[in-house]
């Protein structure tokens, strides 16, 4: 008979390691414990965990591991914002992004090894898509930013789900990993300061609505149907109408009283005043805050970043008919760590980077 492979520990949060720990005999306060030593302390060597019985750490030896993913590369911008390419297993790699600023420290993580919905500003969906990470994969980029900045006055405050892939196509792993977040036995951050990034998949914001009720941040883009279609093809399948319904769902359980949209800001696409407009009259039935983001470059995008003048203009707009609105700062483009650049390396099982180059030749 084949023994059970030693469990990975990252995988579970406070329910799922309470299970855990029954099914090895012990009491739920040995789960707490564990949870302290493995998530705030960043602890390993089930040796080292003192309070711990000398008889289950034993167990644990035998039964479970503690495994992050590995560092294959890292690598520090001018501006101090910090990215990590992660290794994730079978040729795939991840990438997660601390950005530091004035009082607060955010840290960016992936949920996906590439992405299937290929938003055609976005360089992660260019390179296909090969998995969903496990709930251990996604804890574990926060466990291995933690770890590596734990010696520096540098703090992370804030996690958005705003790197590799779509979270609410991986919801369970994802949610798992949210529940860890929030746990005061593990990183007991504030739901106002975990945010979920998310394209627009309408169910599943209804169903993040009630499992685990964080900020909402929606990849918006475009102020009408037509243009997003062609920007983001899953607008097809969850038009406009019904996104802004469901988000005005979710603030009957969200933690702040409106949702951010995200905008990036492309020249001759979609930052004309006309559109400027049509946003303010989109937007007038949902509490919100709009966050322009100039397009960061990559190769063969096809895009150009809205110039700073263009930018402001919007941006006045919007603000002067009431709609707070703020202008990303670029942070980590020297190191391909800005906003819609994480790529990583991914074995691509939808073929999309095949089918790229084909229809170029």
């Amino acid at each position: 008979m084949t023994a059970n492979p030693p469990a990975n520990l990252l995988d579970f949060d406070a329910e799922g390691l309470t299970r855990f720990v029954a099914g090895l005999g012990e009491k739920p306060f040995r789960a707490r414990q564990l949870e302290r030593w493995i998530h705030q302390r960043g602890e390993r060597d089930f040796e080292r965990m003192s309070d711990l019985a000398k008889a289950f750490r034993t167990k644990l030896q035998d039964a479970a591991v503690i495994e992050p993913p590995r560092v294959i590369a890292s690598g520090v911008s001018a501006d101090g914002t910090h990215k990590w390419l992660l290794d994730v297993g079978g040729g795939n790699g991840v990438e997660a992004v601390f950005i530091p600023e004035d009082g607060r420290g955010t840290l960016c993580v992936s949920t996906q090894a590439g992405c299937t919905l290929d938003c055609r500003f976005c360089s992660t969906g260019k390179q296909g898509f090969n998995r969903n990470l496990g709930a251990g994969e996604i804890i574990g980029q926060l466990w291995v930013a933690s770890r590596t900045l734990a010696s520096s006055a540098r703090a992370i405050t804030n996690v958005v789900m705003m790197g590799m892939g779509e979270p609410l196509l991986n919801f369970d792993n994802t949610v798992t990993a949210l529940r860890l977040m929030l746990d005061d036995n593990a990183y007991g951050l504030s739901r106002r300061r975990v945010t979920v990034s998310t394209s627009g998949i309408v169910p599943m914001i209804d169903a993040l609505r009630e499992a685990c009720p964080v900020a909402l941040a929606i990849s918006l883009h475009a102020p009408n149907d037509e243009l997003r279609e062609r920007l983001m093809p899953i607008n097809r399948k969850y038009p406009l109408k019904e996104l802004l319904a469901a988000c005005v769902r979710y603030l009957d359980r969200a933690p702040r009283d409106f949702i951010t949209f995200e905008y990036v800001m492309l020249e001759g696409v979609n930052d004309a005043e006309l559109q400027a407009r049509q946003l303010i009259a989109l937007l007038q039935d949902v509490p919100s805050k709009i966050n322009l983001i100039p397009f960061n470059p990559f190769p063969g995008a096809g895009f150009r970043r809205s110039p700073r003048e263009v930018i402001r203009r919007f941006s006045d707009t919007l603000n002067a008919a009431g709609i707070l609105t703020t202008t990303r700062k670029t942070r980590g483009d020297d190191i391909d760590a800005a906003c819609g650049q994480l790529a990583g390396q991914i074995q691509d099982r939808t073929r999309r980077t095949l089918r790229i180059q084909r229809a170029a030749a």
